[in-house]
């Protein structure tokens, strides 16, 4: 906890023993209080006590360990793509995806004193999607571990010629001042999020839903092995919405694929489509299957 500005720690303190009162129902989230992480907790899961964590990895480790019944996590943005190392972290921590939620992005510039500014303080994706706002201002982004706690760390510094971007809700809680709302670079700035526990969802529970399934998978280091890997999901006609690749190790020539399909298990065509895709690679895993949080076309 020690690793949040000093401003948040009360705040950290407090939402911490609130969740240790009740394990089962906490949900755990990378960030300060008042970041869009929280945010998303408390819209996704209103019944539940958002529980901050430092990093995506304590987080993950909070539902591992017990001391969360889930956790959400940002997985990509509509206008900066993935979220850095999420396709690492799914994977290793053995958890399962159980829910979907998407949530619109507002960024508010905000400071102790009203400009102008010589640098502004944020997560390096909330920085990345006001990276016009800033560089017309002449403002230097510098990187944090998140945006709420971007605006602890200004409210700690004291420094009036700094500022953070930040959801609105940080301004009220570190006693900053709100000088522009809206300073995204896109008006339909958009977060997925996905929600992760221990056990998957039990496929009765997901019967007559508009469902997603996310799954890895490393095909065989050998000719048109992707294509033949993928050719099942065609004929089939299963609806692939997202497939990035990304490497392991150091080699080079190992390539892991993450991917998002509409459908799951159970039905005749994405098992079909699943099995053709695992006789060509060497793995196949599923993250998990879940109800659609918005429709796909």
């Amino acid at each position: 906890m020690r690793s949040f500005p000093g401003p948040a720690l009360d705040i950290v303190d407090r939402m911490q023993r609130a969740a240790a009162a009740d394990p089962a129902r906490a949900i755990a989230f990378q960030g300060s209080p008042g970041a869009n992480s929280h945010r998303a907790a408390t819209e996704a899961r209103p019944d539940l006590a958002p529980l901050p964590c430092f990093s995506f990895e304590d987080a993950l480790e909070a539902v591992k360990d017990g001391r969360a019944g889930a956790a959400i996590i940002p997985i990509e943005n509509s206008q900066h793509g993935r979220v850095a190392d999420i396709h690492f972290l799914l994977p290793e921590s053995g958890l399962h995806i159980v829910a979907e939620y998407f949530m619109p992005i507002h960024h508010a510039l905000m400071a102790l004193g009203s400009g102008p500014f010589e640098a502004a303080y944020s997560h390096p994706q909330a920085l990345g999607q006001s990276r016009h706002y800033l560089r017309a201002r002449g403002i230097v982004p510098l990187s944090h571990a998140d945006t709420a706690g971007a605006a602890a760390y200004v409210a700690e510094r004291g420094d009036p010629n700094v500022a953070a971007i930040a959801p609105a809700l940080a301004a009220e809680l570190y006693g900053l001042t709100i000088i522009e709302n809206n300073v995204e670079d896109s008006a339909d700035n958009m977060t997925r999020f996905v929600v992760l526990a221990r056990e998957p969802l039990a496929r009765e529970t997901l019967a007559g839903r508009q469902l997603m399934t996310t799954f890895i998978f490393e095909v065989k280091n050998i000719p048109a092995a992707l294509y033949k890997a993928l050719g099942g999901f065609a004929t089939n006609g299963v609806n692939m919405t997202k497939l990035e690749s990304y490497q392991q190790g150091t080699s080079f020539a190992a390539t892991t694929f993450y991917a998002d399909i509409i459908g799951a298990p159970g039905d005749p065509a994405v098992d079909r489509a699943l099995e053709e895709c695992a006789f060509h690679s060497k793995e196949l895993r599923i993250l998990g299957s879940y109800e659609q949080g918005r429709a796909r076309p």
